[in-house]
């Protein structure tokens, strides 16, 4: 019974303990529909009107020139629609460290809903207007905002959040991702929007989550740790600790990030270069490469390839496989929420492992099934269940937690670079995919599925031997697990060592009135 009571108590401490403030809520649902919702929208809005928007290339080609385009040009021309949204996403990675150094994160998010709105009404007029280049050019624009939202809005969801429950809020950010593409998906459907005379609309729904961010995220407060350690701000940081915390008492929060001022009173913001050369991260940027680079090079863009095939040879019928493939979408948002309830309990390192392991498994299962779907009527739905299952595994780990771990894995003055390189390699590996990927289909056929599987597990090794868990650790305590592999200890990590010293051998602590009043004059 004893032991029923202190379990109990224990439970009861930690949900207090883990209580989301409604600022908190609002703010990351906000944060994450204006941004990572519209990034997987983006993603899977252009597969339904497909064969209408060529058609439009092919009638404006011909208004103007008096003849239809050749084949080889429409082909160049839908390639070019596609794949400059990843473009757009590599500028937008590059130029966003520019603008939250003078605007912050909560105003960086906000000034790109205008990169939103302004493509989402140059996609939506092409039609009327007659004009295709203006569809690319908005492509591209939406590639701009997904570029820089994937990076702003990670920085901002890790820096207000309490880092109890800092994976769980950081994968609000894979979540949106999820319910984005499975909105898009729904929208396409020829009884929605995926019509010949309503596809534009499909575009110019873009403009809702952004104006939705534009008028909610202004009542919301910057960054707190953006205000102290960047803007030397404490009441307006202490402020905004309260409103997200939920709670006048923010003393402890705030002495941590004071703690780290103190180190990085004289340290500017670092560049990429000065990042990439450190001594003192250079496990964590290698980390950080290999987990971005592993998001995209999984193979998931491969299983959309196959779906539509798959589901046929399962003898389902062509016209209701859309309908069908829905249930791809909706297993991706259930295993993004599963991930976001179970990542402060397991962990980010189970979770990346378990799931790129996983993924290995399905794709070696996959290729036996394509390869022998022929042989068997039950084999293809066999190939159906190792889809989910690869959809399910991806979203349950490998999804979400790259832009968890780059947010983590940094100190304030690193952060932005980081993100920076972070976002290079997901948008270039991204472009990568989409350039290299017919090729290998067509030369290994369902045998590609093994080079997907050689990702995965390269990357479930890596993970096991190099990546530490970052659950519930603060920043300073992520890079003292790196320090040791790294060979060289920061400034910060040999003077918290010290005070670890100092308690080892007994010296006295202060008390928490005086560590309080501390605080409350700046100083620790």
């Amino acid at each position: 019974m004893k032991h029923l009571q202190s379990a109990l108590a224990n439970w009861e401490g930690s949900s207090r303990k883990l209580d989301w403030s409604c600022s908190l809520i609002v703010a990351s649902l906000v944060g994450a529909f204006g941004s990572s919702f519209l990034y997987g929208y983006n993603l899977s809005v252009v597969n339904a009107p497909a064969p209408y928007i060529k058609a439009f290339y092919n009638e404006s080609w011909e208004r103007r020139h008096g003849h239809p385009t050749d084949p080889d040009t429409l082909t160049l021309l839908w390639s070019v629609t596609v794949s400059i949204f990843a473009i757009g996403g590599l500028v937008g990675t590059l130029i966003v460290k520019l603008i939250g150094r003078v605007l912050g994160r909560k105003y960086t998010l906000l000034v790109n809903n205008g990169f939103a709105i302004s493509a989402a009404l140059l996609m939506a007029c092409s039609l009327q207007a007659g004009t295709f280049e203006m569809l690319i050019v908005g492509r591209f624009i939406m590639g701009v905002d997904g570029g820089i939202a994937l990076s702003a809005l990670p920085m901002y969801l890790s820096e207000i959040s309490p880092k109890e429950i800092r994976g769980s809020l950081g994968q609000v950010t894979a979540i949106f991702i999820c319910v984005g593409v499975f909105t898009g998906q729904v929208l396409g459907l020829p009884e929605l929007l995926g019509k010949e005379s309503t596809w534009p609309y499909l575009f110019g729904v873009i403009a809702v989550p952004a104006v939705v961010q534009l008028v909610s995220l202004p009542f919301l407060p910057e960054s707190p740790r953006y205000l102290l350690l960047e803007k030397h701000d404490q009441v307006a940081a202490e402020q905004a600790f309260r409103t997200f915390l939920g709670k006048e008492d923010v003393s402890r929060e705030l002495e941590e990030v004071l703690a780290e001022r103190r180190v990085q009173r004289n340290v500017r913001l670092v560049s990429v270069l000065e990042l990439l050369m450190s001594p003192f991260v250079r496990w964590q940027v290698g980390t950080v490469v290999i987990t971005m680079a592993c998001y995209q090079l999984c193979g998931l863009n491969a299983i959309w390839f196959y779906t539509n095939s798959i589901f046929g040879k399962a003898g389902i019928p062509p016209e209701k496989i859309p309908y069908i493939t829905l249930s791809t979408g909706g297993i991706e948002i259930l295993a993004a929420v599963f991930s976001g309830l179970v990542i402060e309990r397991l962990g980010r390192r189970p979770l990346l492992i378990g799931g790129f392991g996983l993924m290995t498994l399905f794709f070696g299962i996959l290729t036996a099934t394509l390869t022998l779907q022929d042989h068997a009527p039950w084999v293809p739905y066999l190939s159906i269940v190792c889809i989910l299952a690869i959809i399910a595994s991806f979203c349950s780990g490998p999804g979400g937690i790259p832009f968890i771990l780059t947010g983590e894995f940094f100190q304030q003055s690193q952060r932005p670079a980081a993100f920076i390189v972070a976002g290079t390699v997901n948008w270039l590996s991204n472009f990568a995919v989409g350039l290299l990927f017919p090729f290998i289909q067509k030369s290994l056929d369902t045998y590609c599925f093994l080079v997907f599987a050689a990702i995965c597990l390269t990357g479930a090794v890596y993970f096991y031997f190099v990546l530490p868990e970052t659950k519930n650790r603060t920043y300073a305590e992520i890079s003292q697990a790196f320090a040791k592999r790294n060979k060289a200890f920061p400034p910060e990590e040999k003077i918290d060592l010290a005070v670890t010293d100092d308690k080892m051998i007994g010296k006295p602590e202060p008390d928490s009135s005086t560590l309080d009043s501390y605080v409350k004059n700046g100083v620790v």
